[in-house]
């Protein structure tokens, strides 16, 4: 069942991203005003530790988080009630407001620790991170911007797939980090979080 839904949700979001340049991110800024900016932030930069910013993503990459969210394959207990009954145009909305904003780190973020900056840099590398989220790490497709990213947000992310508590729309994330420590995760979050 969940194979099948998973699949459901794959087909429907490439049917909604070919939609895409249909999208009204005048509309998606409304909504998101109504719905979102509490928690992600008025600029969709967060200022909420354990939200992640959603300034500057792709609009693919939020469609299928919206999509994986609303058939419940996802679940985030804050976002699943707020995704269940969302229609497509809400989605393929909300996806080119965010998709439009420049992204930035959180007004919040801590200062940078050179040490473990160059640690997580080290990771990053043979983990061929840069090969799915590109060399700027500001993601592409259904790919998410990591850089600049809220850092306990990316720890957790980064946990949850390791430890296969996180769904995604295949298993690339869960085989990247397999094998890291909580350190490596502290290490690799540290360094994408302070990517500008």
């Amino acid at each position: 069942m969940i194979l099948f839904r998973l699949l459901a949700a794959a087909f429907l979001a490439a049917a909604v991203s070919g939609g895409a340049l249909a999208a009204d991110a005048g509309r998606g800024a409304t909504l998101a005003a109504q719905n979102c900016v509490s928690c992600h932030g008025a600029n969709g930069r967060s200022q909420v530790p354990g939200v992640p910013s959603l300034a500057g993503q792709p609009a693919d990459f939020i469609t299928v988080q919206l999509i994986l969210l609303r058939e419940g394959i996802r679940q985030a207990p804050a976002m699943n009630p707020f995704a269940a009954n969302l229609p497509d145009r809400d989605v393929e909305d909300l996806a080119a407001h965010f998709a439009s904003l420049q992204p930035g780190p959180p007004d919040d973020r801590a200062p940078k620790d050179e040490a473990l900056f160059a640690a997580g840099q080290a990771l990053a590398g043979p983990r061929h991170c840069a090969t799915c989220h590109v060399s700027d790490y500001g993601g592409r497709a259904q790919i998410p911007r990591v850089a600049a990213q809220r850092e306990e947000y990316l720890v957790h992310a980064m946990t949850e797939y390791r430890d296969g508590k996180r769904a995604g729309v295949d298993t690339q994330m869960n085989g990247a980090v397999v094998g890291l420590t909580n350190a490596h995760i502290a290490a690799l979050a540290h360094f994408l979080a302070h990517l500008d």
